[in-house]
């Protein structure tokens, strides 16, 4: 294992495991922002389909700071913001374009992938702040146990980010059209489900971090990060 100043220094290079991490936390959050319009019963549990993949990026995030620090999460966490909005709008452009004459699933093709703006806006700024919430508090805890205890760090990051998640979705998208303790049950719902789904996949996690810090030589440490998460450059700052 290298150095602390020599791993901080190959930060900025790009290897074939990071593009791999990049490329499913991207597939992860498209693929939930389309599947989440079907509602599942899970243990009896009424949640969005999206729930048996979208936890899959806080796992991958967790991953990416943990290994290549803050910094790069930051990056990944803006590069998936704005591919699942390039995806919003290509399905939009393709509900909007003119049908083939013979073509007879429009209907169809609104009801499972139109979108609605309030749900849209709900959808990003949940997962901004989910995103980034769960790469902050995984990054300060890091430097405050010196880099011991992956478990509880990467627990109590998801505890914090898909809190927020679910709060900030629930309350925007469903506020006014259910009342308050339906909401809240909602929330807690979410939450507590997509919890458990790090909890389980804790010793994946630490396979995956153990294996990628072996092989990339990096273990980064945000001891002088500056966590203002508009800053998408990955200088030293």
């Amino acid at each position: 294992m290298q150095s602390e100043s020599s791993r901080s220094g190959n930060v900025n290079n790009v290897s074939i495991y990071f593009v791999v991490l990049v490329a499913v936390f991207v597939m992860c959050l498209i693929v939930a922002n389309i599947i989440a319009v079907k509602l599942v019963s899970v243990f009896g549990l009424i949640v969005p389909a999206a729930v048996i993949i979208f936890p899959i990026s806080y796992i991958f995030g967790d991953v990416l700071t943990e290994v290549y620090g803050y910094r790069r999460a930051r990056q990944v966490i803006w590069l998936g913001f704005f591919c699942n909005l390039l995806a919003v709008i290509a399905i939009w452009l393709g509900q909007v374009l003119p049908a083939a004459s013979f073509w007879d699933g429009q209907a169809a093709y609104e009801r499972i992938l139109g979108y609605t703006p309030r749900l849209l806006i709900a959808s990003f700024i949940a997962y901004l702040i989910g995103e980034f919430a769960n790469a902050f508090v995984l990054a300060k805890m890091k430097i405050a146990t010196n880099g011991r205890w992956l478990w509880m760090r990467t627990i109590g990051s998801t505890l914090v980010g898909e809190g927020l998640d679910s709060a900030i979705f629930i309350t925007i998208a469903f506020i006014g059209t259910i009342p308050s303790d339906g909401l809240l049950t909602a929330v807690i719902t979410q939450w507590l489900f997509k919890s458990t789904y790090e909890i389980v996949a804790t010793p994946l996690t630490y396979a995956a971090v153990t294996f990628l810090k072996r092989r990339e030589g990096l273990d980064a440490y945000d001891r002088n990060t500056r966590f203002n998460p508009l800053l998408i450059r990955n200088d030293p700052e």
